[in-house]
């Protein structure tokens, strides 16, 4: 390997970030492993599977925010906890479709594991097939909501959106859900564990 005359190696910026990829994919995979403590055991998601863009990583963050906050940025589709000192996790996300989304501040009023879910009367209007649906589907791997529900409140009264997991984990990235908040089952577990009832959370529109 041929070496400058200040003795550095010319492969060596190379080999750098050859180690820089391979952590960040180990830390990945890492992220997605098989979770079988679970109360419904979860497989490992295979990384292919997860556009690396959408994979759960710690990246800069310049938002004007209070560590612990839980930032929303529809239009990126991509949710940020913020961690301070410039630096937030961020998650990809499923968002509402247009007209749907959640808009301003609210506060995670509860949280639940594997949470029930009731199709709203607005959901049962648009889709009547939900109309089969609401007398509530228990929790579990064919639960809409997923792993996880953190229950979005403003003024004290639920707002009837939530930031949860999902049992269609290609709807991530995309407009597609009632207006709710969609993550993949890993990452809302990581979110969950992190974020406590009463926190902050902020939703970007366009």
């Amino acid at each position: 390997m041929s070496i400058t005359r200040r003795g550095i190696l010319f492969g060596m910026p190379l080999f750098l970030g050859a180690c820089t990829a391979s952590s960040e994919y180990q830390t990945a995979r890492l992220n997605y492993a098989a979770l079988p403590e679970e109360r419904f055991p979860l497989d490992a998601v295979p990384l292919q599977e997860i556009d690396p863009e959408l994979r759960r990583q710690e990246v800069a963050f310049d938002g004007d925010y209070e560590a612990g906050t839980v930032v929303v940025n529809t239009p990126e589709r991509r949710l940020y906890y913020v961690l301070g000192g410039g630096r937030a996790l961020r998650y990809g996300i499923g968002v509402g479709r247009e007209g749907l989304a959640l808009r301003g501040n609210a506060t995670v009023g509860r949280k639940a594991e594997w949470p029930n879910w009731t199709p709203t009367a607005n959901m049962i209007r648009r889709d009547p097939r939900n109309l089969q649906f609401a007398s509530g589907v228990p929790g579990g791997p064919t639960n809409p909501l997923g792993a996880r529900a953190l229950y979005l409140y403003r003024n004290g009264r639920d707002t009837m959106f939530r930031i949860h997991g999902t049992n269609q984990p290609r709807s991530i990235g995309q407009a597609m859900s009632s207006g709710c908040v969609r993550m993949l089952n890993h990452d809302v577990i990581d979110l969950y564990d992190r974020v406590p009832t009463g926190s902050r959370v902020v939703v970007i529109q366009a």
